[in-house]
């Protein structure tokens, strides 16, 4: 049988950390955060990382174990909540994943498999690296067209980082990344896991949620934060967090504290935008939807129905 996991997930700014809380606390459980940003210690402020006091509440993993100069690969994270949900069960408890890291969450779940790096394919990777910089993203786009035209219809040119892992699979593998991709696929998860979504009834609600939320980062000090951070070597990864790249951006002159405050709330809603499309194409979910104040008693009861019914717990 596969292992039995919650996960509670959705949009930034909807309340995912609390009822996670709540739920860990009801339900004998332990929370696995799945959250890109919030790995880096010294990055609170503007990952919206759970206070001393909520960490307190309940058993956390997978937050702070990582320096900000520090890359964290999809493949680490997965191996890293791998060995937390295995001991989160070993003892008896119930593993909830709370984030809204998508690909963290879909490659945990789905269970993907990321072979150990050689040296032979960092090479591979900076040669076709250097080649797309050499000759240009049209030009290397239409070769991998040659090689894996479905993939290539789906990407931009201006999208290195994907053209060049594309190439990369391929000429390592012998396999486009299309057809490794259904592949992967067409297994069947890792995990038996029962998705509890929150969102706001209304998209202006969740909107100025996190034009709120962002308001207060900076009253917290998110421009001190940042400032702290970028002040020593900080990995490609963490420097491009929303909220950060930003206010360093401010803090280098590029622009005035008011207009990146602005450009991190614009940033804010549309990641949140992407995140209601990934999570709409799920099957088998519970979705919360707040109407005005979000209600975390009845959320946490109906939660535990749902898991209950889906025979988590």
């Amino acid at each position: 049988m596969r292992p039995k996991i919650a996960v509670i997930t959705g949009p930034t700014a909807t309340g995912k950390t609390r009822l996670g809380i709540t739920l860990a606390a009801r339900l004998n459980g332990e929370i696995v955060s799945a959250d890109s940003m919030q790995i880096y210690r010294g990055m609170d402020i503007g990952t919206a990382k759970p206070t001393s006091e909520e960490l307190a509440a309940a058993p956390h993993h997978l937050i702070d174990v990582a320096d900000p100069w520090e890359e964290w690969s999809v493949s680490r994270y997965v191996e890293a909540a791998d060995a937390a949900i295995a001991d989160i069960l070993a003892r008896g408890k119930l593993p909830i994943v709370v984030g809204g890291t998508g690909l963290y969450i879909d490659s945990l779940v789905r269970g993907v498999e990321f072979s150990e790096r050689s040296e032979a394919d960092e090479i591979c990777r900076a040669e076709l690296e250097g080649r797309y910089d050499e000759i240009g993203g049209e030009a290397m786009l239409t070769e991998l067209g040659q090689i894996d035209p479905e993939r290539a219809k789906k990407l931009h040119p201006a999208d290195k980082k994907r053209i060049v892992r594309a190439m990369e699979v391929y000429l390592l593998t012998g396999e486009t990344i299309t057809e490794h991709d259904r592949r992967s696929a067409a297994r069947p998860p890792k995990y038996d896991a029962a998705y509890i979504i929150l969102d706001f009834e209304k998209r202006e609600e969740l909107y100025a949620r996190i034009d709120s939320r962002v308001d207060e980062m900076v009253e917290a000090g998110l421009f001190e934060e940042v400032e702290r951070i970028f002040s020593n070597r900080v990995s490609a990864t963490a420097r491009q967090a929303i909220g950060y790249k930003e206010a360093a951006a401010a803090l280098a002159g590029e622009m005035s504290r008011d207009e990146a405050v602005e450009l991190i709330k614009r940033e804010s809603r549309r990641y949140a935008k992407r995140q209601l499309t990934w999570l709409r194409a799920k099957p088998d979910t519970f979705w919360i939807r707040w109407q005005g104040e979000a209600d975390f008693e009845l959320a946490a009861r109906d939660s535990t129905a749902f898991l209950a019914a889906h025979g988590i717990i």
